[in-house]
């Protein structure tokens, strides 16, 4: 028997290269190069056939009428809304995130509830029959209507799916799972690209919501080529730490809602638990003011989140002070500090700087400026920020306070939650009072500034 040749496929671009080397010679990316078996030859046969009838078919735009599908709620409110609503029919989801952070908890959950009301199944292909019945004990979890397949060959999945027409999906992970039509090892690009494209299309074909769960590697991309991103409608990333009892689901695509919803739950002995008001997890608890803290009013897809913004200045013991973020973009803390001194004339050139956004929440938006910059000018200064104040603003190399996305959606979350004042960029100041919410609005940092003194000794 011949020894199988191999090859080295780039699992960003799918690329091939006879050898391995550092750099993939198609995308330039480095260390994304990993072995594979040649695959041999595949007779021609239908399974990249077209998914409909028509696909082919010249048409014009407006002859296509698409139709509305109605969303399938899990039951679930915080997983809905990163969903976009719930569940698509013939929509896949791929979800990732690290081990034990309850990927498969969640799904578990999610799946005995739709359990009633549609057909579900779910095919595991890490743990045993039993494991998986011992988790839905522990969980107190209704599972009289789920229907269980430990698999992790493709054909059989397949052939079950066919047989069954689930409504409703999960398969645990896609990893894990493998094709006899090829010769590399489950987990392989060839492996992970071959399985999801072939589930990919069975549920678009059948109309079946389809969830894969995903690796991720210890950089917390998901594992695997990163075609497979592209080949889902929807993908979910776990955020948060292990050793904490709250997580965050991140929608980073979606095709059928917003990007970058955030769904929050806390870990329970019962299994994860939507929080309803997620912006007391992100604020912390004073006895009494203290100083580096400021409340920022951050947008995540649809929903406004109140999160504190903690900042620490310390004098420098070393000739390069450090720079640190957590949550934050460390970068833009250069430029910000950068700003503060040319424009407002505070010097933090001989001090250590340190942020962080409370929560273990990520925090990309621009908007967060201003509040960083109130953090590090009280810490400064030793002197609190009113507990009532609420921030948000993007900051300009030029000084200039601009405006930010949603402001009076983040106005009026503020008031609702109890605060009573809030700076905020000018071109975002409401044109009608809202009840109970002082708005100040600035054009420039130096104005900020002085505004959060004065609001400090008032």
């Amino acid at each position: 028997m011949a020894k199988p040749r191999s090859i080295y496929v780039c699992r960003e671009c799918g690329g091939r290269a006879p050898r391995w080397q550092g750099q993939c010679p198609h995308c330039q990316a480095w260390n994304t190069l990993d072995e594979s078996v040649v695959e041999p030859e595949a007779p021609a046969n239908r399974r990249f056939a077209a998914l409909a009838a028509d696909t082919g078919r010249l048409q014009s735009l407006a002859e296509v009428q698409p139709r509305e599908s109605p969303r399938v709620p899990t039951g679930i409110e915080e997983f809905d809304r990163v969903l976009g609503g719930g569940l698509v029919p013939g929509g896949v989801v791929l979800i990732g995130g690290d081990p034990g952070i309850g990927k498969s908890t969640l799904l578990l959950q999610a799946l005995s509830l739709l359990a009633g009301r549609l057909k579900a199944l779910y095919v595991s292909g890490e743990e045993s029959a039993e494991q998986v019945a011992l988790r839905a004990v522990r969980l107190h979890v209704e599972a009289h209507g789920l229907q269980l397949l430990p698999e992790i060959n493709l054909e059989r999945i397949l052939a079950t799916l066919r047989d069954v027409k689930p409504d409703v999906a999960v398969v645990d992970s896609i990893q894990t799972v493998y094709s006899e039509a090829l010769t590399s090892a489950p987990g392989s690009v060839a492996q992970v690209r071959e399985c999801a494209a072939q589930l990919t299309r069975f549920a678009k074909q059948g109309g079946t919501s389809l969830v894969m769960v995903g690796h991720v590697t210890k950089d917390g991309a998901l594992a695997g080529p990163r075609v497979l991103e592209h080949i889902v409608d929807t993908v979910l990333y776990f955020e948060g730490d292990t050793h904490s009892s709250f997580r965050l689901v991140r929608a980073f695509k979606n095709r059928f809602g917003a990007v970058n919803e955030l769904g929050v739950f806390a870990m329970t002995e019962r299994g994860l638990k939507g929080v309803s008001n997620p912006s007391a997890i992100f604020l912390s608890q004073h006895g009494q003011q203290v100083s580096g803290s400021c409340v920022l009013v951050t947008q995540e897809g649809t929903r406004p989140l109140l999160v504190e913004i903690q900042a620490l200045v310390d004098s420098a013991h070393s000739p390069s002070p450090r720079r640190l973020s957590v949550g934050l973009e460390q970068n833009r803390l250069a430029m910000l500090l950068a700003v503060l001194h040319r424009h407002a004339g505070v010097v933090c050139f001989d001090q250590d700087v340190f942020v962080n956004a409370v929560g273990g929440v990520k925090i990309a938006e621009p908007a967060a400026d201003l509040a960083v910059l109130l953090a590090i000018v009280s810490s400064l200064t030793s002197r609190p920020l009113p507990r009532e104040l609420v921030v948000f603003g993007e900051v300009g190399l030029a000084g200039e306070i601009r405006p930010a996305p949603r402001g009076q959606e983040r106005l009026r979350e503020s008031a609702k939650l109890g605060f009573s004042v809030a700076l905020v960029p000018r071109a975002n100041a409401p044109k009608q009072a809202i009840p109970g919410l002082r708005v100040i609005a600035v054009e420039r940092i130096e104005e900020a500034l002085e505004q959060a003194r004065g609001l400090s000794t008032g």
